[in-house]
């Protein structure tokens, strides 16, 4: 399963499509705010394979939903990706400082926004190995 944390509803309908286009829409959770994807991860059984989270988020943000994962020894593992529009050297110096598994900056065009989030599902999904967790 793949957890998308993303408030922009365009973002979240261009990556829900990107994953149908290669068989991952049904292992998706949409989630809208960073508070939101912590709730999920302490209540879910099922950890996700891979967060993709963007930065700027309403209640908490990415990097505060990245430090609590990073803290927290259940989730720890997770790999998190970072997908945002930042370019900002800060965001990224942080992100890594934090031990974000990767950061890409959202293309604007659609057909290249649609490959980056296909070639991040299907890597995550299913050419990484994980530890068992």
């Amino acid at each position: 399963m793949i957890l998308l944390v993303e408030d922009d509803p365009a973002d979240v309908e261009l990556t829900l499509r990107a994953l149908k286009t290669i068989n991952l829409a049904n292992h998706i959770q949409v989630v809208r705010d960073g508070a939101a994807a912590l709730d999920f991860l302490r209540t879910t059984k099922e950890l996700p394979k891979v967060v993709m989270l963007d930065l700027k988020l309403p209640k908490l943000s990415g990097i505060e939903v990245l430090t609590a994962i990073r803290k927290d020894p259940r989730h720890k593992l997770i790999p998190v990706v970072v997908m945002t529009s930042s370019r900002e050297e800060p965001d990224v110096a942080a992100c890594y400082a934090l031990g974000v598994n990767s950061y890409i900056v959202k293309p604007v065009e659609f057909e290249a926004f649609a490959k980056a989030v296909a070639e991040v599902g299907l890597y995550w999904m299913l050419l990484n190995q994980p530890p068992r967790v």
